[in-house]
């Protein structure tokens, strides 16, 4: 879950209803269905090589038929994950890693780093590769320069300008 999170941006939520039949993996792909998508948004997407690693690795414990879920409950391996087992997964990972507790980091705070990580890119494809129905979002919500981003736009407008 972790890793799809931080390679694919999208919602825990979304990542934890995915189901064998949503990954396509000869063409590198995922389908977000838009029952669990929070804006209602149906879309595919390309996937990392990271991500296909994880999922590859994930379907050699969880082999279930295609609409088995990738991220099976603990309790239930015909249904998804539940949201109480992602939060503390997130608790877990942090306390292995050393990490205090903050308000702002959790399974979200992948989703705005994915969003800043590709603030270089077209934002019409940083939408549709984060499941982002409209640009507005990102930009209020998501995107978080840092100061080399914003140092370099200064170096960039310097030159420009001469």
């Amino acid at each position: 879950a972790l890793v799809l999170a931080h390679e694919t941006g999208h919602r825990i939520g979304a990542i934890r209803h995915l189901r064998w039949s949503d990954i396509d993996f000869d063409g590198g792909a995922i389908r977000w269905r838009a029952e669990h998508d929070k804006s209602g948004h149906e879309h595919v997407t390309p996937v990392t090589a990271e991500a296909l690693e994880v999922l590859e690795e994930a379907r050699r414990w969880n082999p279930g038929p295609g609409e088995a879920p990738v991220l099976p409950s603990l309790k239930d391996p015909t249904v998804c994950m539940r949201a109480w087992s992602a939060r503390v997964w997130w608790s877990r990972a942090e306390r292995l890693a050393g990490f205090e507790r903050l308000r702002g980091r959790g399974w979200h705070s992948l989703r705005r780093k994915f969003a800043s990580d590709l603030m270089d890119q077209p934002l019409k494809v940083l939408c549709e590769l984060g499941g982002w129905k409209t640009a507005k979002t990102v930009l209020q919500c998501y995107q978080r320069p840092d100061e080399g981003q914003l140092r370099k736009a200064l170096e960039a407008r310097r030159r420009s300008v001469g």
